[in-house]
Parts: structure tokens; sequence; C-alpha cells
């Protein structure tokens, strides 16, 4: 017989909009123990399961605290036809608080019904001609007490049909029979409860009791303070509007380093909520973020290469996104295959076009650096030090825009887009300093074979002021700087040869060489650096806060139009750091619009 060995969920606390899929573990008629569902199109020897998530909506919750249990109703909300959901509250307090909002719900409502004066007045009147927000919770007002009025049959109106447990007395309303389950608004405030049962195919009745199991109570998805567009060309700064698209002949370029889910664990982020930290959450919060920035070119790191089939690329697509993905290699990876994770590069179907794709994998780098110049006898050794399994992906694009804000069919606007994160230990700075510098001389490679704009965006694990850092800022490194001591298998030698001929930029920079005042531009320039002129940190956790993630650019062939303001540290440190129930990754996203120079004939 089909039978249930053990339920349980990956969250105790439901999210409104994030789906709930609980963990079953079967015992299959065989008496295999298994994950797989057995559902009624595909049995198991007469047998398969049945679900059920039921809701604890019988109490009535606050509309403006959804995590206190209402104590007063409005009335006129409930005789007006308003959603009896935004009719609860708390106590007086909290609605005489809300009133301003609310009484624009009797307005809309007494406006859409086309009510009678008479009517009107003994729903809105009392408040409409006052505007006190004076609350009376004797049942004869416009307030009720729930469990007071007579009116409310000594209780609160439930929201919704409800049945009753025969065994508990408790009631509850069904809101779904498949395994998983998205929590509504409605849901907010209210315990679910998951059920599972064996069902006879032939007879189609249960086979024993219901397994079950409940949740916390839903919470509403927290809100990120939205990031604005900050304009930078010229000497002016201004806001623009996220939500429109950018402007014809520019595109914009997020990155992104999104935190893998192997890496998102309690252990190393213990400030965190772990319903924050849940996959399931995280990966919401994250598309509602990227979605919300309306990039053009969109480049993550630490993309898992199982999020990345079954989400990131078909939800990315539905919002008219190509994808191109590079897993990093495993040569020392031990985790699970499908949880190894890569670089994801996605670019907008309507501004751009795929021309090529170019993978670059370090330890082949690595394999052949080791062959040239390492005796035979220390390879090994040498290998261990330098293969970390990184990668880079780099994608050349067609722009189907002109340089001058006209189509230009006889010319071809091309882009070179690198997208690389440098996971290499801290103390490995010779390692760090190669993977930049092999990364920098294959770019190098495409510029010369064609005449072509280049971006290089990724978390690059190096602060500014460092080694990797000025090679691709500077195109040299100091002969002197300290990072060069450390350099045990001669990889850097001679320091001569660090350099190269791109004429790279950091985005951000753009901030910090603004002139003029303003309250805004204050406002970033204090959140950058001025001894670098980079922003304070891109990457916040309890431990480390600095900035590793970069947008640069080949400042001959594009300039720099808008930037994504930066977030303040104080205002992420209410939460501890990152990741947080407001950001979901323990860096943040950088975005930079830019524009194509024109093309200087020769």
């Amino acid at each position: 017989m089909l039978s249930v060995v053990r339920v349980h969920l990956p969250s105790e606390i439901p999210i409104v909009g994030c789906e709930i899929t609980p963990y079953v573990l079967l015992r299959l008629p065989t008496g295999v123990v298994s994950t797989d569902d057995v559902s009624e199109a595909a049995p198991a020897d007469g047998y398969f399961m049945r679900y059920r998530i039921q809701s604890d909506r019988k109490v009535a919750i606050c509309s403006v605290h959804p995590m206190e249990q209402a104590t007063i109703q409005c009335l006129g909300c409930v005789k007006s036809k308003i959603p009896v959901a935004k009719s609860y509250h708390c106590s007086a307090k909290c609605f005489s608080d809300a009133w301003q909002h609310h009484r624009v719900l009797h307005e809309r409502a007494s406006s859409a019904l086309n009510e009678n004066g008479a009517e009107e007045e003994e729903l809105f009147g009392r408040f409409g001609s006052t505007g006190s927000g004076v609350l009376s919770t004797t049942g004869s007002g416009s307030m009720s007490n729930l469990g007071q009025s007579p009116g409310l049959n000594n209780g609160p109106v439930p929201l919704y049909p409800s049945g009753t447990d025969k065994n508990s007395g408790e009631t509850w309303y069904e809101v779904g029979r498949t395994r998983t389950y998205t929590p509504t608004a409605d849901d907010i405030g209210h315990v679910l409860r998951f059920e599972c049962v064996s069902v006879d195919a032939e007879k189609k009745v249960p086979v024993g009791p219901p397994t079950s199991i409940m949740t916390s109570r839903v919470i509403p998805a927290p809100t990120p303070t939205p990031r604005r567009l900050i304009q930078v060309n010229g000497d002016v700064l201004s806001h623009l509007d996220l939500d429109s698209q950018t402007s014809f002949g520019t595109f914009s370029v997020l990155s992104y380093n999104i935190l893998a889910d192997a890496y998102a664990t309690s252990d190393a982020y213990s400030y965190c909520p772990t319903w924050a930290l849940s996959w399931t959450y995280r990966r919401q919060n994250l598309m509602r973020e990227i979605i919300g920035y309306h990039a053009d070119i969109i480049c993550l790191q630490e993309v898992q290469l199982n999020h990345f089939e079954d989400f990131f690329s078909p939800e990315l697509d539905k919002h008219g996104y190509q994808a191109l993905y590079k897993k990093r290699t495993t040569e020392v990876y031990t985790g699970a295959p499908h949880a190894i994770d890569g670089c994801a590069t996605f670019f907008r179907r309507d501004k751009f076009s795929h021309v090529k794709k170019y993978e670059v994998e370090f330890n082949k780098a690595a394999q052949s650096l080791t062959d040239a110049i390492i005796p035979s006898t220390q390879r090994r050794v040498a290998l261990s030090r330098l293969i970390k399994d990184n990668v880079a992906l780099i994608a050349v694009l067609e722009a189907k825009f002109g340089n001058h804000g006209t189509d230009n069919p006889g010319k071809r606007q091309l882009l070179c887009v690198a997208n690389t994160h440098v996971n290499v230990h801290q103390d490995l700075k010779d390692v760090k300093l190669w993977e930049v510098q092999t990364l920098l001389k294959g770019l190098e490679k495409i510029a010369v074979s064609a005449d072509i704009p280049m971006l290089v965006c990724g978390d690059f694990n190096s602060v500014p002021g460092s080694s990797p850092h000025g090679l691709l800022a500077m195109g040299k490194v100091d002969q002197l700087h300290p990072d060069l001591a450390i350099d045990p298998l001669g990889i850097l030698r001679p320091a001569s040869k660090l350099t190269h001929q791109l004429p790279l930029v950091s985005a951000y920079s753009s901030f910090a060489r603004m002139v003029g005042v303003g309250y805004d531009l204050e406002h970033q320039r204090r959140r950058m650096d001025p001894a670098t002129n980079e922003p304070l940190f891109t990457n916040c956790t309890r431990d480390f806060t600095g900035t590793v993630d970069y947008i640069f650019y080949t400042a001959d062939s594009l300039s720099v139009e808008s930037l994504l303001e930066l977030l303040d540290e104080e205002s992420l440190r209410k939460d501890t750091a990152l990741p947080s129930p407001e950001w979901s990754s323990d860096h943040i996203a950088l975005l930079a619009e830019f524009r194509c120079k024109p093309r200087i004939r020769r």
C-alpha cells in the first residue's frame, strides 16, 4: 500500500507570492521510499496521493498590521461592498491613524455605487463631516467591536466560506488541492494547513487518516526601498523613471552577484531569518528586483545550473530576454552537479541579437601556463594553486539601433560584454591577478579583430587599490605594489608585462567625477570613496563591507548616461547586514546606462 513516511516544510513562515512545496516522503507499495509524487493519472499499484491546502481564515486580521488580530470593524466598508478584509483594524488608534487613506476607500465606493444622499450620510457622514477619525466602539456608529456587536453575532464576520473539522471543531477554508500553493494577500495573517492522504484509485476513498502539517502565519513579502536611476552625463543630476525604457540609442547594463543558494546557509548568514534565506523566497524577491530595473543586458553571477534552467531562463524569457550561460568547471568542485554555479548573461531580444559567444575556462589557461613555464616536477603543486574552477562568459551582441538615434543599416553596431566571477581566496593574490590578466588579454584579441565597444562586468573579489583593480582601471600594475610580493610560481614576472591597452573606466566613478552641488549629488558622493572614486561598498555582510563588484567600459567608444543610485550602509544595518528580508543577496546590484559614441573616421 502507498503510505506517507514524513512531511515537512522548507520554511515554516509562508510569504505572499512565494510558492510552498512541502517535502513529502512516500513509501511505495513495493517498499521503496521515494520523494516522487504519485498522481491520480499514474497510480502505483492502485493507489495515488491526494493533497489539500486549507487556511485558518476564521480569524479577522487587521488590514494595516497583518500580524495583529482585528478587534474592530468598519461597518461602512461592509455596507458599501468594499472588500471585507479592508474593514478590519486592530485598535481604535490603528483606525484613526489610517483614516485619511481609509476615507478614500469610502468615497470611491460611494461614487461607484451611486448611492442616494440619505444612505451616503448614514455610511460616510459622521466621519466625512469631521474628518477627525474619532471612533465609536459601541456598535451603534460606523465602527463595531468584533465580539461585542449584536449585528456581527458576537464575533467577526468570516472573510470566506468555511468548514468545520469534525475532530477538533476548528474552522478551516480550503484554498487548494495541489501539492504546491502560493499564498495570496488574502492569506496574510492566517495559518495554512497542508494535508496529504493515500487514496484507493478504484474506490476513490482515502486509505487511513490524512497526514497534516501547519505553517506559521502568512506574512506579506517585504518591499525593498526603490532605487532611482540618476542621470550623470554632463554636469546635470536628475532622476529617471526606472519603469520607462531607455531612450533611443542608449542601453542599460545590470551586474549582480545574486548569492547562490548553496552558499546562502544559516551558518554563513545567521543574522538573516531562515525564511528569508530560503530559495523559494529569495528567487521571487530577486526576480522582482531584477525585472524592476528594466535593464537591456543583465549579467548575473553565482547562478546555479538548476536555477538557471528551471527558473531564471524561463522566467526572463517571458520578459523578452535571451539567455546565455557558462557554468564553472568541476576539477575542484565537490558538490552536487546540478548545484554548481556560473555566470548568466541575458539580453533583450528587441534591442540586441546574438552574434558570438566565447567561454573562458581559467583551469585550461592554468594548464597551458604550467606546461609552458613550470618545471614538470612542480606542475602538480602549481596546478593545485591555480585551478579554482572559475570562468568568464563573453558575448558579442549586435544592437538593433543606430549610433545617432536613427537606424543605420549600413554599419553594424557591435558590443562585447564580459561577465565573470573571480572566486579566489584573499590569500591567493597572485592567482586573482593572473585570472584578471588572462581575461583582459582575451578581450584585447577580440578588440584587435573588431572595432567594438566593451563592457567588463562581474564580481572580481578585489577591492579598490588592489592589483586586479589597478590593472582593470589603470591598464597596468605599479611594479612596487605589495600584491606582487606574493608570487611563488613566478607567473607575474616580469611585472612590466602586467598591462593591457583597453581604455577601461569604472562606470560608477562617474559619480565622483561630477561637478556641481545638490542634495542628491551629495548623497551619492557620501556613498563614494574619494580616495578611489569607487562606491564605499557593493558587498555588505557582518564580517566584510567593501567594493568587489564593477562595471568597466571602454571610454573611447561608450559614455555613461545614468547610474543606479547606491545604497546607504546605515539603512542596511537595521537588518544587521546583507542578505536580509528586503535584499536577497549579500551584494548590491549595479546598473549603468550607456550611449555609443560616434565613430571617428580614420
